[in-house]
């Protein structure tokens, strides 16, 4: 039996629990053996609460000390081109969250410079979700024919008061305020990628970004269209600021086929036609085992030497359509 990887988590904001959380569910097939973060006091919470023997203030003294098969780079976006740099240079495997880098032309540059001495994959859970897999499933099938028309929407309101005054968006990660590219590079990033796995390669028609948050610095709404390779019509529309929805409500999704229609809303995926079809899901529970599925993609392509789904060439492509947004955009304020 093939020993189980030794991984170190660089990282220990909020995102890491659920990357521990997956990472002890192939437990027979890797662990953590050390964490790394300049916040050592997090990271030794973290540390205590997943049974982590080691902890670190920095990737570079969790590398000169520990021997490691695997890294995954948990940290802020600032900081991923300089540690997926070290890790590659030890030739260690890389799990990186999304973004790459905080721009397409950083991570090509990564990219390229370290793709002779590392296995490297992007860590965009979304796509791994269940009720996604499931929908790429019935397409695969035919359920619907040839999609015609998508859509799909991000309305919260989790840039609006709660009874506490308080702001949920930014409760549950408060970084994101401070952030110049906000809601489409840490967001609807998710949503891009997504689209582009289940409907193929998109091509960018028209973008409008707005700021109306005087708590954000970057963009909190957006509406985006996009084309499939077929001319097919792709609408992405989100607001972080709607009255009357949930803080953090799920994706809803449409999508209109020849021969049926296929429908995500709330926790059920369904597809209406000749080859009807419905599923339910326990949603907070999907959203934790995306991470695990993730990563037991990244740990059995190393095992079986296969390409990674989210290799760096895959997501470029995805990065692509973030910068043509910004770049073709804007940023309107009402403020």
């Amino acid at each position: 039996m093939t020993a189980p990887l030794r991984v170190g988590l660089i990282g220990a904001g909020w995102v890491t629990a659920h990357h521990l959380a997956g990472w002890r569910a192939l437990a027979e097939q890797a662990t953590v053996v050390a964490i790394a973060d300049p916040n050592t006091a997090n990271a030794q919470a973290r540390a205590r609460e997943f049974g982590i023997p080691r902890v670190f203030a920095s990737a570079e003294e969790m590398f000169d000390a520990m021997a490691l098969d695997a890294v995954d780079v948990a940290a802020p976006r600032e900081f991923h081109a300089a540690i997926v740099r070290a890790a590659a240079r030890r030739g260690l495997a890389v799990l990186c969250q999304k973004p790459l880098a905080p721009t397409l032309a950083e991570a090509r540059a990564l990219a390229d410079e370290v793709a002779p001495r590392c296995r490297l994959m992007v860590h965009e859970n979304w796509r791994f979700r269940a009720c996604y897999r499931d929908l790429a499933g019935w397409l695969a099938e035919g359920r619907i024919g040839e999609v015609v028309q998508a859509h799909m929407t991000l309305w919260t309101s989790g840039l609006l008061p709660d009874e506490t005054g308080r702001l949920p968006a930014l409760e549950r990660q408060p970084f994101i305020a401070g952030l110049d590219r906000a809601l489409v590079m840490e967001i609807l990033i998710h949503h891009i990628d997504t689209l582009r796995f289940l409907l193929g390669e998109l091509t960018l028609v028209h973008a409008r970004l707005g700021r109306g948050s005087p708590s954000m610095r970057g963009e909190d709404r957006a509406f985006l269209s996009f084309e499939t390779a077929t001319r097919a019509p792709v609408a992405l529309m989100a607001n972080l600021s709607v009255h009357g929805r949930l803080p953090a409500p799920p994706d809803r999704l449409t999508l209109v086929g020849t021969e049926g229609t296929i429908e995500l809303e709330e926790d059920t995926l369904r597809c209406i036609g000749a080859r009807p079809a419905e599923k339910r899901y326990d949603l907070p529970a999907c959203y934790l085992a995306s991470y695990a599925a993730t990563i037991a993609h990244f740990v059995q392509s190393l095992r079986d030497a296969r390409p990674f789904e989210t290799e760096p060439a895959d997501n470029l492509r995805t990065l692509a359509l973030v910068e043509a947004v910004y770049q073709q955009g804007g940023i309107a304020s009402h403020r």
